[in-house]
Parts: structure tokens; C-alpha cells; sequence
């Protein structure tokens, strides 16, 4: 399959997350509500999927031989829009719109309104098992793309994710590659601080051999290093054997100091003096994107 004819390099798409956690942080204050934390352990995958992975014509959004990508948590709409603008979907002076009631960019994707988005979703797994959809509606006609999904591992406690994955291992799905952003925190936290006091299947290697227990082949990477990202996501495309999930070990809030690892930061917005902090930390000290 032919590849998008720009080239950019692992640090242009490192820049692009970085662009992307800004613009993510102004749209979210600018709106009064959103999500930061999980857009922004999604961030460099995100980078690398539209600058480096995606066989995509931003000009021809609908073109049939795209290959998909449908962001099942799609909470994290926020990320995926500003991907899109940065790749030149729409105006990035647009995401200052983001939740507005009259605005294209809306708290979850919507395929209807959106140019770039593959599918609709919100309610979380029912983008996962879309995805599976459309990989099966491929191979029924004979569409030589790939459909990559995203999932939140907190969305992997739904249980339409593990009926979803028991039907594209038992028809064989090769065309499609499920990535779990693995930032090992959910909204509300968790019972205890530890990993071993976490609820299964997050701890250790159970996540990984949850997805192999139900037919699917199981790749690891760190999700914030890109050149690694690229690797992983490309053996995944090749791999034809079965679906494919990548395990991606992120950090929820990742790329400001004060919001790694905190689950507070799923959704909230900064103060003027936690946006000034984190902005000086993005590398942006006049308080936007260059």
C-alpha cells in the first residue's frame, strides 16, 4: 500500500505531539471542559499514526482506500481533532471552537460533522466493535487498508470489547490492529495505590494475555517512543496471522510534570496558573503554539 507522499521524520512527529499537547490544553481551557489527561498519553502514538503509519489524503477525506483509524475512547476527541488540524484536515484555528454548541468538533467524534473521522463514538467499546465492522466489510470487498482503533485500557473493562474480540479472532480479521493506550489509570482511580492492590486485568502481564486468551496476536511497545511506535505499528500492519493488539505503556498527563500520573487530570481544567506552568513546560513561554 502506498504511503502518504510527505515525508516526516520521527522528530518532526515528536514536534507534532508537542504542537498537539498546546493546542490540546488552550482548546480545553478555552472550552471550560474536556480531557487532558488521556489526549495527552496519546499524543506521540496519535503523531505518529497521521504523520508516519496512515496511508491518508487530507484533502480527499472520504477517499474509499484510506486506511481507517476510529478512536474508540473517543473522550479523548480532543487529541484526535488536533491531530487532524496539525495533518491539515481543517483550520487548527478551529479548535478554539472545540465543545462549542455550534462547532464541528464536538466532546466526541461525530463521522457526520467532522471531515477525518472514520466513526462516530463515545460510549466506550462501541467504537471497537465498529472498527471490527468495518475490517470485516473490507475483506468482504476486497479494500486492501488497514483499520487501526484505539482503546483506553479502562475501556477494556466493558464487555462488548471482549465479544468484539472473540468474533474478529474466530473470522481471522488480518486488517485490523487494536491499540490499548495502557496509561494504567481510570477516571476515578483505583482501590489501592499499588499495582498489585489494581483491579484485573491491568497488572503485570494480564492485559497482554487477556487479548492473547481470546485469539489475538500481541505486540508490546513504549507509546512514547516514536521510533519504537513506528516499528510496532508497522510489524503489526504486516502481521497477517490474525488481529493484532499493541499494548501501548504509556502515562496518563504525559509531557507536564505535575500532571503525570495523576488521575485527577482525566478531565479538568487548569487555572491560569497551571496553564502558564504547563505551557512553559510544552516550550510555548508566550502562553500558545508558534
Amino acid at each position: 500500500m502506498t504511503q502518504t507522499t510527505a515525508t516526516y521524520t520521527p522528530e518532526d512527529m515528536a514536534e507534532f505531539a508537542r504542537q498537539a499537547r498546546v493546542r490540546i490544553l488552550e482548546a480545553v481551557k478555552h472550552a471550560g471542559g474536556g480531557h487532558v489527561g488521556g489526549p495527552y498519553s496519546a499524543a506521540d502514538m496519535l503523531a505518529a499514526l497521521y504523520f508516519g503509519i496512515l496511508d491518508i489524503r487530507p484533502d480527499e477525506p472520504d477517499w474509499p482506500d484510506r486506511d481507517r483509524f476510529v478512536l474508540s475512547k473517543g473522550h479523548s476527541s480532543i487529541a484526535l481533532y488536533t491531530m487532524l488540524a496539525l495533518r491539515g484536515y481543517f483550520p487548527v484555528e478551529e479548535l478554539l471552537t472545540f465543545d462549542s454548541i455550534d462547532s464541528r468538533l464536538q466532546g466526541h467524534p461525530d463521522m457526520t460533522a467532522t471531515p477525518g473521522i472514520d466513526m462516530s463514538s463515545g460510549s466506550l467499546g462501541l467504537g471497537f466493535a465498529a472498527a471490527l465492522g468495518i475490517a470485516l466489510g473490507a475483506r468482504t470487498e476486497g479494500r486492501d487498508f488497514t483499520t487501526f482503533v484505539m482503546l483506553g485500557d479502562g475501556e477494556c473493562n466493558e464487555g462488548i470489547v471482549w465479544e468484539g474480540a472473540h468474533v474478529a479472532a474466530r473470522y481471522g480479521l488480518s486488517n485490523i490492529v487494536a491499540i490499548v493506550d495502557h496509561n494504567k489509570l481510570q477516571q476515578f482511580g483505583w482501590s489501592g495505590e499499588t499495582l498489585n492492590e489494581r483491579i484485573t486485568p491491568y497488572t503485570g502481564t494480564q492485559l497482554a494475555d487477556r487479548w492473547r486468551a481470546f485469539g489475538w496476536e500481541v505486540m508490546e511497545m513504549d507509546g512514547h517512543d516514536i521510533p519504537q511506535v513506528l516499528a510496532t505499528l508497522e510489524a503489526a500492519r504486516a502481521f497477517e496471522g490474525g488481529p493484532v493488539a499493541v499494548i501501548a505503556h504509556t502515562i496518563k498527563g504525559k509531557g507536564v510534570s505535575y500532571m503525570e500520573g495523576d488521575y485527577t487530570w482525566h478531565s479538568k481544567v487548569p487555572n491560569d496558573e497551571e496553564f502558564a506552568l504547563a505551557m512553559e513546560e510544552l516550550g510555548e513561554t508566550e502562553g500558545g503554539a508558534a
